[in-house]
């Protein structure tokens, strides 16, 4: 077990990406119906890579050109200075504020404005930088026209462009948004029915498959957290120390134990998750039906292990004495 979690400790520390600049705290998206999608730069240069984190609600821009790119704010001011020495943000750019939320809710200051000279304050000395951009994302409220008369499928809202500076030389990272419908989350909830159904039964059945039961169930929620930090996101303590309980599982597993953590992977691998199954676009590296399919393994898996070992423990139990009959002389 020693080994077991040195390994998960050295692997965690290699997979975990450099930590990015953030020009402002900001919110992070959960499950969501729009699709942010980055189709290429204007003009590719080597060293300088862009992409969607977090469900799209933000842009990552990484310049390793050796040489300062800008994003321009909504008016064309400099707005962020990605320099070889680290990122700056223009405080006297609008922008700097309009995206500190992915809503654009924060007040605007009055000494900011597009005509104003630049004031440029450090706030990382990374060369990767992370914000939201109203540009990208679907602010009016409700759905959008397309989505109410056809929810059944997808549909491209617009295509949009973020303006890039290098010196005096422009150039656009360019994308797409679309709407995405929901996918059939009872479909999902009906396959981790069956997960746990099959767990319970193979178990029951076969007595050492529990081992590689709890494998799975452990390597589920691992593959989420995983996933979701390869997005961006920081991955949830919560799922990691669920799916190490579950790997623990398959290597002692006392009836007690075993419905323990088949518990804890079922409730905070899988039913805690449970959102992924009725949202199209999810913040997790990957397709979706991969995150999804880990979600609906840790909840049914899960939840068989539990089953097996409470039934196990009631089999261990010790069995009444037999009631003593008393005949009448």
């Amino acid at each position: 077990m020693r080994r077991l979690l040195t390994i998960l400790a050295v692997a965690g520390a290699t997979i975990a990406p450099a930590t990015p600049a953030f020009a402002h705290a900001g919110d992070a998206r959960d499950a969501t119906a729009y699709r942010t999608t980055v189709t290429g730069l204007s003009t590719p240069e080597k060293g300088l890579s862009v992409r969607t984190v977090e469900a799209g609600a933000r842009l990552e821009l990484t310049n390793e050109t050796g040489h300062s790119v800008e994003v321009l704010g909504y008016s064309g001011e400099p707005y962020l200075d990605i320099r070889p020495d680290g990122t700056y943000q223009n405080t006297s750019s609008p922008a700097a504020y309009l995206n500190e939320t992915i809503t654009g809710d924060t007040p605007v200051p009055a000494y900011a404005s597009p005509t104003s000279a630049p004031t440029w304050r450090k706030i990382s000395s990374s060369t990767t930088v992370r914000w939201h951009d109203q540009r990208t994302h679907w602010l009016s409220p409700g759905l959008p026209p397309q989505a109410v008369a056809d929810p059944s499928r997808s549909h491209r809202l617009r295509d949009w462009v973020v303006p890039l500076r290098e010196q005096v030389r422009t150039f656009e990272l360019r994308g797409t948004l679309d709407w995405e419908p929901a996918p059939r989350a009872s479909l999902w909830w009906l396959g981790a029915a069956l997960a746990g159904l099959a767990t319970v039964a193979l178990a029951r059945r076969f007595p050492r498959s529990v081992r590689p039961l709890a494998l799975v169930a452990g390597l589920t929620p691992l593959l989420y957290a995983v996933t979701t930090a390869l997005d961006g996101t920081s991955p949830s303590p919560v799922l990691v120390l669920a799916g190490l309980i579950g790997l623990a599982a398959a290597y002692r597993h006392p009836p007690f134990f075993l419905a323990l953590a088949g518990a804890v992977v079922a409730i905070f691998g899988g039913f805690d998750s449970a959102g992924v199954f009725g949202a199209a676009v999810l913040p997790a590296y990957g397709p979706g039906w991969l995150t999804r399919l880990a979600v609906l393994l840790a909840a049914g898996v899960g939840a068989g292990l539990a089953l097996t070992g409470v039934l196990r423990m009631r089999a261990a139990l010790p069995a009444a004495p037999p009631e003593r009959t008393i005949v009448a002389a």
